[in-house]
């Protein structure tokens, strides 16, 4: 993965897609707003993107990279991702199939549905409806969009961080990305570098990347937790395991309680509603993972739910 692959991804999307892959909006608030000694903190409010989170970016580009058979897409999620991979079947006009885990939320099957997907709904947890879905696919020879683990994926994501430095005037000190299967902070610090602090976050009960640094490689977990429909892999993807162990030197756990904690601030404060993993950068700061750093980044990544939940 390197940066020319994220240029290129970006090219094609404000060339070909600007009406489909939303610029979304970065926040610049003082520390203070968000109670907070940093100086300044920058929202990318990525929440705002088309199927509510950051996977449009990475589902399109895998689409537009490779043929597309008439038996359509097939990907695996607990949610986001097949939302994305549908929306982006749905603006190339090819048919979807999605396999979720029970962990699935109503609210993200509903979407999914809406978006004009076949919906299988099988297994508690992502690794579960992945089994499913790589049967399902030899079946039919779809084209499989993976979650996290493909290397347009990894790209799409990328452009995320392209866009942090092109709204930000310049990188901030420290962007903090929550991890599940790692495909956002792949793409995210395949085009930071050493260029800035990336710093991986995740729940206790969801630690994919931290154990696998305890152990040395990609290692099985078991995941559960208010993340686990959307940080919920079992096991860091093979392209995230390489990339962070070459650019991001710091990954942290946070309680769900400090997550949940950190999703009703922002919707008080700020009156947005987003899922636990986009709240989690949030929890971080809040906990001093961003240290003395002036400028801070947090990913807002997504907003599929019920925002009734936040009452």
């Amino acid at each position: 993965m390197s940066r020319a692959d994220i240029e290129r991804a970006a090219e094609r999307f404000e060339r070909d897609y600007a009406h489909f892959i939303r610029r979304t909006p970065l926040w610049k608030l003082p520390g203070k707003a968000l109670g907070v000694a940093n100086e300044e903190v920058w929202l990318k409010l990525e929440h705002l993107q088309t199927s509510g989170s950051f996977k449009a970016r990475g589902m399109l580009n895998r689409l537009l990279s490779n043929i597309i058979p008439a038996s359509g897409v097939i990907v695996a999620s607990g949610g986001n991702a097949g939302i994305a991979t549908a929306a982006a079947a749905r603006e190339l006009g090819v048919k979807c199939e999605v396999f979720v885990p029970t962990v699935c939320s109503p609210a993200k099957q509903q979407k999914l549905r809406e978006l004009g997907a076949q919906v299988v709904v099988i297994g508690a947890v992502y690794a579960d409806a992945l089994e499913a879905c790589l049967t399902r696919q030899k079946q039919t020879g779809a084209l499989l969009t993976h979650a996290y683990d493909q290397a347009e994926v990894v790209a799409g994501a990328g452009t995320v961080a392209k866009e942090i430095e092109e709204q930000g005037g310049g990188l901030p000190d420290a962007v903090l990305v929550s991890v599940g299967g790692g495909g956002l902070i792949a793409g995210i610090a395949s085009w930071i570098e050493d260029r800035a602090r990336v710093v991986a976050l995740e729940p206790e009960l969801a630690p994919t990347l931290h154990r696998a640094r305890k152990a040395g490689k990609p290692v099985d977990v078991d995941v559960s937790g208010v993340a686990a429909d959307s940080l919920g892999a079992k096991r860091v993807g093979t392209l995230a395991w390489d990339i962070t162990q070459r650019w991001v030197k710091e990954s942290h756990l946070l309680t769900d309680a400090q997550i949940r904690t950190a999703q009703l601030k922002l919707w008080k404060d700020f009156k947005l509603a987003v899922e636990p993993a986009a709240a989690a950068p949030i929890a971080a700061l809040r906990a001093g993972v961003a240290g003395d750093a002036k400028r801070v980044c947090l990913v807002i990544c997504g907003a599929n739910l019920d925002p009734a939940t936040l009452a």
